[in-house]
């Protein structure tokens, strides 16, 4: 009985499409486009993006300094789905070790 109720449970969570983590490479920047897995691409809504991966600017003595540059064509990103599969949180650029 035990085993049903787990085999059961665990039917129910696969169902519903749980959080699950995936690359992305930035194929358009404005406005922007994400191939996911190279399997499709992701724009508007459906992205969620925090402010790290935002571009940052200061103005300074009349010059403009970037402090924090946004994504751009080709740049990895790593993803979150969010359940149900309806939108992508973009947590972080990808860099490539040193």
């Amino acid at each position: 009985m035990l085993d049903i109720i787990k085999k059961a449970s665990l039917g129910a969570v696969g169902s519903t499409n749980p959080v699950a983590f995936s690359y992305g490479t930035v194929t358009v920047a404005a406005p922007l486009q994400i191939q996911v897995d190279q399997r499709f691409i992701l724009s508007g809504a459906a992205l969620v993006l925090p402010e790290s991966v935002m571009e940052s600017k200061l103005e300074w003595e009349g010059r403009e300094i970037v402090l924090r540059r946004g994504l751009e064509k080709g740049d990895r990103v790593l993803m979150v789905r969010m359940q149900g599969g309806q939108s992508y949180v973009v947590l972080d650029r990808l860099v490539d070790p040193v």
